[in-house]
C-alpha cells in the first residue's frame, strides 16, 4: 500500500533528519523553500512559527552574519519552519539564541542584537572553532548547527543557486573530452 506524504509529514521528516545531524538533500530542502513560499502566498509576509519575536530577530541577524544575503535566500524562514515541526531542533535553536544573549551581556552590556557588529563578530569568532569547546561548548555546538543550516538554506534557495551560477543538469547530444584534459591525461600516463 503506498502512502501519500502530506506537506507536514515531509517537513517533519526533514526536520527530524536535520535534528539528528543527517544531511538534507537539495530536493528535500526545496520542499521547505516551497512550503515557505506557499505560506507567504496564502497568508502574506512570513510570520515566525517556532520563535519569539526576539529570537526571530536574533536568528535573522545571525544567519545574515554567517552568510551575507541569507535573508534573500530565506535562511531564517527555513530554520523556523523546520524548528516548528521538530521540538528537538527548536530546543537547540532557542537554547543557542539564549546562550548568545547570556554570553554577550557581560561582555558588552547588550544582547546579541543590540551589540555592535564587531562585538558580535568577536563572540562568533570564538565559538566558530572546536578548539574552544572546553570553555564555550554549548556555543560551539549551537554555532555549528546554525552555520550548517544557514548555508544549507541559502545555497538551496533561488538566490544561493544564482550566486554560485548553477545552471542545472542538461542533456548532451554528444560528449567531447576537452583537449587540455586529454593532453593532461596522456602526459600523466606516459603515453603522450
Amino acid at each position: 500500500m503506498s502512502e501519500t506524504l502530506s506537506r507536514r509529514n515531509i517537513l517533519v521528516t526533514i526536520a527530524s533528519a536535520a535534528a539528528v545531524g543527517a544531511s538534507v538533500s537539495e530536493a528535500q530542502a526545496q520542499h521547505v523553500h516551497e512550503a515557505v513560499a506557499e505560506d507567504a502566498k496564502n497568508s502574506g509576509p512570513y510570520k515566525p512559527k517556532a520563535f519569539t519575536e526576539h529570537e526571530a530577530k536574533t536568528l535573522r541577524l545571525l544567519c545574515e552574519t554567517i552568510v551575507p544575503g541569507a535573508s534573500e535566500g530565506g535562511a531564517f524562514e527555513y530554520i523556523d519552519l523546520l524548528s516548528s515541526n521538530n521540538l528537538d531542533l527548536k530546543t537547540i535553536y532557542s537554547g543557542g539564541l539564549s546562550w548568545l544573549d547570556r554570553k554577550m551581556q557581560p561582555r558588552v552590556g547588550a544582547t546579541f542584537v543590540d551589540a555592535k557588529p564587531e562585538e558580535r563578530k568577536g563572540l562568533l569568532d570564538i565559538i566558530a572553532y572546536r578548539m574552544n569547546m572546553d570553555a564555550y561548548g554549548p556555543g560551539v555546538h549551537f554555532f555549528d548547527w546554525a552555520r550548517k543550516m544557514t548555508v544549507d538554506a541559502y545555497y538551496t534557495s533561488a538566490a544561493g543557486i544564482k550566486e554560485i551560477g548553477y545552471k542545472g543538469n542538461g542533456g548532451m547530444s554528444e560528449f567531447k573530452v576537452p583537449a587540455d584534459a586529454l593532453e593532461y591525461a596522456l602526459k600523466r600516463s606516459g603515453l603522450g
